[in-house]
């Protein structure tokens, strides 16, 4: 009797050792940006909002400076949950659904309202599924949620002062078809490399200029090879949350409820902590001897609108793109 009340309580106490282990559960999440980057304070945040939101069963340990691997290696690893959240641009998922090139399309939308509509419609919201079927990635909660930016400038190591300053101008870029394509049309002369490669190559004349979420410049200390930075409004942004659908399906619904609640309040804080770094940076770097300009992007809006619609008459567009940039438009009153 003795003997089997022994065992019973040994077989209960490991039963209740595993489920503590399985209830636990560590995240891997990678990123290319550094620790003291403002993204980088925002997945720091993301991470103890995790870990507090969840009671501790799910923690995430966040990877910067692309510790794990360039972006081909880690979406790699995303597919195979040996990561699970890679917090990057979206259009890197066009590895399996090409449309989601054209979630950022430049000069094409009105305002920033406008592109979270378009992000959110059905048509969008389609591409990301289908994404998710062929890969097992998909994004965590509303895709535009967290703040990147919050707008876009291009910072080179010579003046621009008007959009005929970008003719010929050496031009780094992601390897994005649409991104390529479209900075051919505006006239630049458009090389891809690596986000961690641009500063050394802007020192060597490899390129002469990148364009940027005007948040992220001092950080990787472009102004310092580059001070001349120009506010263009390219387009909005996100960071998008790419997440592993077997990790997020894995996790019991108290666990995904804390999760996508750290994933909201991380979003809050990037909608403040982007404007007011924006504004503290560009004085920084204005004293340091930079010069911010902001130039008329009238010209480029128009070269991109003809760009659009020959895309769209050559069959060269996701089917639905430019109508539903249409109907996402806000209705005059």
């Amino acid at each position: 009797m003795k003997t089997k009340t022994l065992l019973g309580l040994a077989t209960g106490l490991a039963l209740i050792l595993s489920s503590a282990v399985q209830a636990e559960t560590t995240w891997k999440m990678a990123t290319k940006m550094p620790v003291d980057s403002p993204e980088g304070q925002i997945f720091e945040k993301f991470a103890e909002l995790t870990e507090e939101y969840t009671g501790g069963e799910l923690k995430i340990t966040v990877y910067p400076n692309e510790q794990l691997g360039k972006e081909n290696a880690v979406l790699e690893q995303l597919q195979a949950n040996i990561i699970q959240i890679y917090a990057e641009g979206y259009s890197y998922m066009k590895k399996w659904e090409p449309a989601l090139d054209w979630t950022t399309p430049a000069f094409a939308f009105d305002d920033y309202d406008h592109w979270v509509r378009f992000m959110n419609s059905d048509l969008v919201k389609g591409w990301f599924d289908n994404a998710a079927e062929q890969s097992g990635v998909r994004p965590l909660g509303d895709p535009t949620r967290v703040l990147r930016g919050p707008f876009r400038v291009t910072v080179s190591n010579v003046p621009i002062e008007t959009a005929d300053d970008y003719n010929g101008l050496k031009l780094r870029m992601h390897e994005s078809k649409s991104a390529i394509e479209t900075w051919d049309a505006i006239g630049a002369d458009v090389i891809t490399l690596p986000w961690t490669e641009v500063h050394q190559s802007i020192s060597k004349g490899i390129v002469q200029a990148v364009n940027s979420p005007i948040a992220l410049v001092e950080s990787m200390r472009f102004n310092e090879v580059a001070p001349y930075i120009t506010r263009m409004d390219e387009y909005w942004q996100a960071i998008g949350f790419m997440v592993n659908d077997d990790a997020l399906t894995a996790l019991d619904e108290d666990t995904r409820a804390g999760l996508l609640k750290a994933y909201d309040e991380a979003g809050e804080m990037s909608q403040d902590l982007m404007f007011s770094v924006a504004d503290e940076s560009i004085a920084r770097m204005e004293a340091d001897g930079a010069t911010y300009t902001v130039i008329d992007t009238a010209p480029l809006v128009e070269t991109m609108r003809a760009y659009y619609d020959e895309r769209a008459a050559a069959g060269e567009l996701p089917d639905g793109l430019l109508e539903t940039i249409d109907e996402t438009r806000a209705v005059s009153q």
